[in-house]
């Protein structure tokens, strides 16, 4: 049974979304504090984590921030805010997506499958994928970035794949969300990705201002150059 740590100070809310994720089948355990949270996530493996952003200790940035150090296991914020900038900060700190409230119980249920389905995707692969001075071993989800371990978020990993897979040819924006978001394209925009990019590009690339494998083409997409 898969397993999700739900974060979340507001009793008004807990009860409704354990009883509905419990009554999908998943197991749940909730945590109402930053301290309870990082205790949970220390003495248990989890499938997804749900954070609620504001908590009364800290937030749920601080969560990601700690568990990110240690673990890749996908990361859904919730949040009040459908600021950009709070959007931003939560993906950059490592989130895999964001639903902002109030939302959906269905829109919810319906991002927690997808996520967790192309978590196991990748848990199943078996190939290795090499260029670039990059080396992705997908059975056992582990990136070599010029020698060195390098954790990546799950949809920086499932870019870099998709990117690696696709060598020097042109991938436009759609045909990326497409393949990003299960033939869906609903749960991300154009900002969002670039966010992504951003952030994939400051780990492959030796100069991030300056990229010589992952470019940008302008109107059009992007392109993994291979040297």
């Amino acid at each position: 049974m898969e397993k999700i740590l739900y974060v979340e100070d507001d009793l008004s809310l807990i009860d409704g979304l354990k009883y509905t994720l419990m009554n999908n089948g998943y197991a749940v355990d909730v945590a109402r504090t930053v301290k309870e949270a990082l205790a949970f996530s220390r003495q248990n493996q989890y499938s997804l984590l749900l954070l609620d952003v504001t908590l009364p200790d800290g937030t749920g940035f601080d969560v990601c921030r700690e568990v990110r150090s240690q673990s890749t296991v996908p990361i859904i914020f919730l949040t009040a805010s459908d600021e950009e900038i709070s959007i931003v900060r939560g993906l950059d700190m490592g989130g895999d997506d964001y639903i902002t409230k109030p939302f959906k119980l269905n829109e919810l249920l319906s991002r927690i499958k997808a996520l967790l389905r192309r978590s196991t995707q990748f848990i199943k692969a078996d190939s290795t994928l090499e260029a670039n001075g990059i080396r992705v071993d997908t059975m056992e989800r582990l990136v070599w970035i010029r020698g060195e371990l390098t954790e990546l978020t799950l949809v920086e990993y499932k870019l870099l794949c998709l990117f690696m897979k696709n060598a020097n040819h042109l991938l436009t924006r759609e045909v990326i969300l497409d393949h990003m978001w299960d033939g869906n394209g609903n749960y991300v925009d154009d900002n969002t990705l670039s966010v992504y990019i951003r952030r994939l590009r400051s780990k492959v690339e030796e100069n991030p201002n300056m990229p010589e494998h992952l470019v940008t083409e302008r109107g059009f997409g992007y392109k993994w150059i291979v040297k």
